[in-house]
């Protein structure tokens, strides 16, 4: 059973890379991730380290608390 804080995190990260237009792999190539990781997060299927949270945070054109505010 996936743990809710990874779904609600990968719905997080898919609705601001949606709301940027950009693709999964569009998104790995700014946050300096491997393509196949951001599908992995966005499916809950990766618990996440911090350092990712903020590679990632980066990339969207955000801070950490943004990304994660209402996990």
């Amino acid at each position: 059973m996936k743990k809710e804080i990874l779904i609600k995190f990968g719905k997080r990260v898919r609705q601001e890379r949606s709301r940027l237009g950009l693709s999964q792999e569009e998104l790995a190539s700014r946050a300096e991730v491997h393509r196949t990781y951001i599908g992995m997060i966005e499916r809950a299927e990766k618990n996440i380290t911090l350092e990712n949270i903020e590679k990632l945070a980066r990339a969207l054109g955000l801070k950490i608390h943004e990304l994660t505010k209402e996990l």
